[in-house]
């Protein structure tokens, strides 16, 4: 057993060359957010500032790439036309976004259901990151084959990267399967990808396949895709997808709307949330994020983003163990039976994936032990060990409520739109919750160094971080030494420490005793 990390590196590094993604913008340091980890502990204000403005950078970009959409709106509003149904699928964050359009979907054209998303895992991979399907590209082809995609059928996928082997897959086997074109959406630029990754140059040239490129440069998290990236993907799918029956000059002025709205509002306000959601952490208590509205799975999106994104401990399973619990939890205050809460938050019965060789992370059953209902806050009372605070989003006429302990303030929205809702909502939370573990010294500066190393993207996103600290040392490794000791180290680390800091401590241990 002993060995058993050695061979595991060693099947790693057999395919590595496939994972090295240093070189895309969307895995390297913000030029403008170096330092973040400082501010959000020290300059609060300066760090809500620069935040906003990156965002606000993002929305204008795909202001300037509008028209790019029209043809994905035109294919849309034929394949409704023909009676057929348009799949939409991710992985991971771009997973969640697919969930959530169909969501809005369905709130917006009363419970029509030719709309189909589905993710990488399944659905339970909405509220339980499951990575290692990422990997693969021929499990995207199954789930999709799976949904009874047809030759008449349209799918839309979409990869912040550009890189991602199960959205590949599935992009791919649509273009054997369907008359319609796919679409492929993604965030690095032509050139950088097909010169890096076989598998994105392959989908790139595929003539079967059409490609919308929304590069909106690098996050301001190194390699956080969840923000910047998959906010623009939301949009770039969304738009098409919900303005299908518009033109597009009246779907720029609504755009320009929410651009406009954006860039005023005092992101100040958010400041004492920020401050208290970090105090509840630091002092080992809980929060509970709850509403009731249709932005649930906004809200469940970047709370369960935060365990892979920060290696913190996920969401419990109620039918598994509960030792380790997580900071923080979602459910829907005014619902209180499981399975209609479910059905609340994804506008729809779930989807779940029941093969074999997965089902003990992606089953039906298993989904049944993530309790979103309003029973949630008294089931974790049972073993929670200090105080849960209440973190209460409500949505009225228009307008947002947050409420967190003595907390309290009121946010306009931009637009009657779901889609601008969410959006808006999003870009506040995202920022919310990284400066939030910004202030818990979840990273430095702006690097991932509590990346969880769960699959090989993953992997190699942990020793580019590891080689970033030690080069700040003076200290050059070669990229076999750094997996090995990420291999070894994954084996006995313990819940709470750092993978990034923990083998970074171990080579410069080692370096200084050579």
């Amino acid at each position: 057993m002993s060995n058993d990390w050695k061979q595991l590196a060693d099947e790693y590094l057999l395919v590595a060359d496939k994972f090295k993604l240093g070189s895309l913008p969307t895995e390297m340091p913000h030029p403008d957010t170096i330092g973040l980890s400082d501010w959000a502990k020290n300059d609060l204000e300066h760090a809500l500032e620069q935040l906003q403005k990156i965002d606000l950078s993002c929305l204008n970009t795909l202001l300037k790439n509008i028209d790019s959409l029209e043809p994905l709106k035109n294919e849309i509003k034929k394949t409704f036309e023909a009676g057929a149904n348009v799949y939409l699928c991710g992985c991971g964050a771009t997973g969640r976004l697919a969930l959530t359009l169909e969501r809005i979907y369905r709130e917006d054209f009363k419970n029509k259901d030719n709309v189909i998303s589905f993710m990488a895992g399944g659905d339970v991979a909405v509220i339980s990151s499951i990575e290692k399907f990422e990997d693969f590209e021929n499990w995207g082809a199954d789930q999709l084959t799976n949904l009874d995609f047809s030759e008449s059928d349209l799918l839309i996928g979409s990869s912040e990267g550009g890189e991602t082997p199960w959205v590949i897959g599935a992009v791919e086997k649509a273009s054997e399967i369907s008359n319609r074109k796919p679409w492929f959406l993604y965030c690095n630029p032509d050139d950088i990808l097909k010169g890096l990754v076989e598998r994105s140059r392959r989908v790139i040239e595929n003539e079967k396949i059409n490609k919308i490129n929304l590069f909106c440069g690098e996050m301001v998290l190194a390699g956080s895709t969840r923000l910047q990236a998959s906010t623009i993907l939301t949009l770039g799918i969304g738009i098409p997808l919900l303005y299908h029956q518009k033109e597009i000059i009246e779907i720029k002025d609504k755009f320009k709307n929410l651009i406009n709205e954006f860039s005023k509002f005092d992101f100040r306000t958010i400041k004492p949330f920020v401050e208290e959601e970090s105090r509840i952490y630091e002092a080992g208590e809980f929060c509970h994020y709850q509403c009731k509205s249709h932005l649930g799975i906004s809200i469940l999106t970047d709370t369960t983003e935060r365990a892979p994104t920060f290696s913190l401990p996920p969401f419990e399973n109620f039918n598994e163990d509960t030792s380790n619990p997580s900071l923080c939890y979602f459910s829907f205050s005014h619902i209180d039976n499981n399975k209609d809460a479910w059905e609340f938050l994804l506008g729809r019965m779930p989807r779940t994936v029941e093969w074999e060789q997965v089902k003990d992370k992606s089953s039906k059953e298993r989904l049944k032990g993530y309790e979103i209902s309003s029973n949630n806050k008294s089931l974790r009372e049972k073993y929670l060990t200090k105080k849960q605070s209440i973190f209460n989003i409500s949505l009225e006429q228009e307008k947002l409520y947050f409420e967190l302990n003595d907390c309290s303030t009121v946010i306009e929205l931009p637009s009657t739109h779901n889609l601008y809702s969410h959006i808006f909502l999003k870009l506040i939370l995202n920022i919310q919750s990284t400066l939030v573990m910004g202030r818990l010294n979840r990273y430095e500066s702006n690097i991932m160094t509590w990346v969880k190393s769960s699959n090989n993207k993953l992997i190699d996103r942990t020793a580019r971080n590891v080689a970033i600290l030690l080069k700040e040392k003076g200290i050059d490794l070669p990229y076999e030494v750094v997996i090995y000791k990420i291999f070894e180290e994954k084996k006995h680390i313990s819940i709470g420490r750092a993978l990034v800091l923990k083998v970074y401590d171990s080579l410069i241990s080692g370096h200084s005793t050579n």
